[in-house]
Formats: structure tokens, C-alpha cells, sequence
């Protein structure tokens, strides 16, 4: 990973910086706000930033949501220093670590970031079919799409691929095209001069750019505006980019690696993507197959997730026992490894034996109600056939009494608007996840949310996560 230091760090930047490169991170510094915010207008990026308090961190952190750079940030700082600490928080950094730096809390910062990202757990033999492909192909330098159902791991796949390539040295810089609004993601990709258009205080240099030499990930490619699509054709086939506002074209050397989660063949039918650049980015073509097609993941992962939220939980890594591992090999996974993954993090939370059990396994769809004491439990499974009952369903005369509102009566574009404002509250105000689990595209979302603003509607306001790009 790629971590830029800013400050001085009273002395300490030394100990800090030789405890980053010691866990294998990739260290710059400057010691201005203004030379840390050159630093990542000019391509040279960062995975993390690690910013002294003494500096002003509210400055920088207003900066980069200005300018939509979406780079974590921590901040450091003696540990006499808790004002300035508190203040820091506020302001929006993620982390606050004390100085003198502890090699083992840094370490936990920089794993936090990375998470091992290019490590695939799998152990079925259909997974195992689709890396000895990916194997192959990596140390090319041919375009490759990766498709699969939300959930499945694509992203985790194309950063496999990096690392097994001859780029490997050099930086993956992955652009998530379903999080970035049409609006600003040419200047998200290409760079931008200053004074292009309102808010350009400096130029800006675009992910190809900053991916020089390495790989580009275009994360959920399909819903690029088509628009947009007709200048990444010709930075792909000329390996050339122009910045918005400029007026010379810069050459560029990548490797270009896509996802989608939709088929881009019907997608290209319907007049939604263009014919010729799903050909360029399509020289082959990774399928990553559903959870449930590969069931011999199911244990191995969740053994992973488990041990992976206990350690961040400061619990004690527990077994599952057989018929909590039954239940997890029995559920669709609709989600795929991001539901099991979720799945996980609420069993090790809620599990209070020695095992992780079945009562503690709350599977997606599945009803929690308050007992007394506190504690929760899911709705019992239906029989072959049958809809399960949902616990926190009530039945619509109970629904009725207690205020809820019927469906009678009211438009369907009412109920729709309603359903779309109570998911994205659920998702914190991400759209890309809110668009996932509604089942339609961001662009939908979007031209929705627009609708409702218009009409003076309160809409929630966009999530940490979909902030930076989660």
C-alpha cells in the first residue's frame, strides 16, 4: 500500500515511517497541507494518509471533499493532545494514533486499509477452475472483464490479477463507476486543469494517470454513462488521455481490468453500452461463479470472516458447530460472499458460547424480535413451500392498529418513493448499495433521487461509505 505522511510529527516522522515500510507499505512525506494536497492532485496517490494534528486537518479534510479526493486520513499527534485529537475525529479522520508510534497499532491501521485484498479463500473446485484462469491470463497485458453477481468478489479477483502480473511493482488503482455522479467522473478518470469548470483550484491528475505503469480497475463498468463511454474507447485504443480543460494529450501505459454485475451483452442490445468498447475491454472474460455454485467455500470463508471479526472485535476466535454450518451451507446466498461475510460479523457478535450455534447464524430475509432481556431471534424457516413468517412483519390488522400504513388507496409512485427513501435511510445513505438491494441501476436511483428533490422530498444524505467509493 501507498501511505503519504504529512507534518513533521514532532520528531517521530522517522519511527513512524520505518514502521510503515517495515509492514511492507510504500512511504512519501511532506511536511505543508498544501504540499500533502499537491502531492495528491499530481498522480503520485495514496492509499492512506497519516497527517500530524498539529497541522489544521479540518483544512485538508475540506479540501479533499472538495475536490472529491477520497483518500482515508488519520491523524497524529502527541498523546497529551486528546482536544486536538477529539477535533480531528470531528472533522472526519478515521483514526487517531498517539506518538511515540506503537509498531503494533500502526500495523492494525495499514491492515485495516488493506485487508489483504488480493488474498482469495477458497477451497471448491469450481473456484479453483476459475483461478487456474485468471493464473494464466495475469501476466499479460490483455484487457479483461470480470463479471459476476453482486457479492461474488470481483474486485478481490482483479487485484489477484495484479499481483500475479509482470506490474505488480506498480500502483492498482481501482475507480468505482457506479459511486462517482456521470458529472464528475470524466475528471475522476482523466485529470482535470485548473479553472476547467467551477471548483477546479489546481490540476488534477485522473486515475490513468495515477495507474501508470500499473493496472486500472474500472469497477461496475456498465453503468458509465454511454456518453463518457466514447472518450474511454479512445484512451483505451490510443493509450492516450486528454484532462478536462486540456489542451495536449497525455500517453499513458496501463493494463485495464473491468467488473459488472450485469449482462453486458443484453446491456449493448438495449443501447445502454457501446458495441465496440465492450470488445476492447472483453479480450476475455473471467465469470466468477455465486456462492451457492461453489458450496465448498461456504465453511472456509466463514471460518475466515470469523477469525477476521473476532480479532477486530477483541474476541477469542470460536468453532462453528455442525448444524450452524448447516445452516450456512442450506441458505441461497442471494448476496453472495458479501451476505456471508455480514452473516458472520452478526454470529461472532452474538454468539455467547464457546461455538458459534445455530441461534446465533441470522441469515438475510429472516425476522429479528426483541425478547426480554434484550436478546434477539430470527423467525423460524418456513416448511418446503411455504413463506416463512417474519417476526417483525406483523400481520396488516396488527399493522393497521399500531399505525403502520396500508397499501390501499395509495399510488404506486408514492409507495415506490417510499420504499426507495426507507432503503437508502436503511443503507446510511450509500447509493451504490441502496441501488443493489432495490435490484436497479445507480443511474435509476439517481434520476429518482433527483425527481424527489424536486419535488422537495427529504432525501438522505450520501453515507461515509459511499463517500469513498465502499
Amino acid at each position: 500500500m501507498r501511505l503519504l505522511i504529512v507534518g513533521t510529527l514532532e520528531g517521530h516522522i522517522s519511527a513512524a515511517g520505518q514502521i510503515a515500510i517495515g509492514r511492507g507499505a510504500k512511504v512519501s512525506h511532506v511536511e505543508t497541507i498544501d504540499a500533502g494536497l499537491t502531492a495528491l492532485r499530481n498522480g503520485r496517490g495514496a492509499d492512506l494518509v497519516m497527517v500530524d494534528v498539529g497541522l489544521s486537518v479540518p483544512r485538508l479534510l475540506k479540501a479533499m471533499k472538495a475536490e472529491h479526493i477520497n483518500t482515508p486520513v488519520v491523524a497524529c499527534g502527541i498523546q497529551s493532545d486528546p482536544d486536538a485529537a477529539e477535533a480531528a475525529i470531528r472533522a472526519g479522520a478515521k483514526e487517531y494514533i498517539p506518538l511515540p508510534p506503537d509498531a503494533e497499532l500502526i500495523a492494525a491501521v495499514l491492515a485495516a486499509v488493506t485487508e489483504d485484498q488480493s488474498s482469495v479463500v477458497f477451497a471448491d473446485p469450481v473456484m479453483a477452475s476459475t483461478l487456474k484462469l485468471a493464473d494464466q491470463v495475469a501476466p499479460s497485458d490483455a484487457s479483461i472483464l470480470i463479471t459476476g453477481e453482486s457479492g461474488t468478489g470481483k474486485e478481490v479477483l482483479a487485484r489477484y490479477i495484479h499481483e500475479k502480473s509482470r506490474r505488480n511493482g506498480n500502483a492498482f488503482v481501482s475507480v468505482n463507476c457506479a459511486a462517482i455522479p456521470d458529472n464528475l467522473l470524466e475528471s475522476e478518470l482523466f485529470g482535470h486543469e485548473k479553472g476547467a469548470f467551477t471548483g477546479a483550484v489546481a490540476r488534477r491528475i485522473g486515475k490513468f494517470e495515477e495507474a501508470n505503469g500499473g493496472t486500472l480497475l474500472l469497477d461496475e463498468i456498465s453503468e458509465m454513462d454511454i456518453r463518457l463511454q466514447a472518450k474511454l474507447l479512445r484512451a483505451i485504443q490510443e493509450r492516450e488521455i486528454d484532462r478536462v480543460g486540456g489542451s495536449q494529450p497525455v500517453k499513458v501505459d496501463i493494463r485495464l481490468l473491468a467488473t459488472s454485475n450485469r449482462d453486458l451483452e443484453k446491456h449493448v442490445r438495449d443501447g445502454n453500452f457501446r458495441e465496440d468498447l465492450y470488445f476492447r475491454l472483453n479480450v476475455f472474460n473471467l465469470q466468477l461463479p455465486a456462492l451457492r455454485e461453489r458450496p465448498g467455500d461456504i465453511p472456509v470463508l466463514a471460518a475466515f470472516f470469523g477469525k477476521k471479526y473476532a480479532e477486530a472485535n477483541g474476541l477469542s476466535d470460536r468453532p462453528m458447530t455442525a448444524s450452524a454450518l448447516a445452516r450456512l451451507t442450506e441458505h441461497h446466498w442471494r448476496g453472495n460472499v458479501r451476505e456471508l461475510e455480514n452473516t458472520m460479523h452478526r454470529a461472532v457478535l452474538l454468539a455467547s458460547a464457546k461455538e458459534i450455534d445455530s441461534d446465533a447464524i441470522l441469515l438475510t430475509g429472516e425476522g429479528m424480535s426483541p425478547l426480554i432481556g434484550g436478546a434477539v431471534t430470527a423467525a423460524p424457516a418456513a416448511p418446503p413451500g411455504q413463506q416463512a413468517p417474519t417476526a417483525s412483519a406483523p400481520s396488516s390488522a396488527a399493522g393497521d392498529a399500531d399505525g403502520g400504513q396500508s397499501l390501499v388507496g395509495r399510488t404506486v409512485a408514492d409507495v415506490e418513493r417510499d420504499l426507495i427513501i426507507d432503503t437508502l435511510e436503511h443503507c446510511l445513505g450509500n447509493r451504490t448499495h441502496a441501488a443493489n438491494i432495490l435490484g436497479i441501476s445507480i443511474r435509476t436511483l439517481r434520476n429518482k433521487l433527483k425527481i424527489y428533490n424536486d419535488e422537495g422530498v427529504a432525501v438522505p444524505t450520501l453515507g461515509d461509505g459511499e463517500r469513498n467509493g465502499l
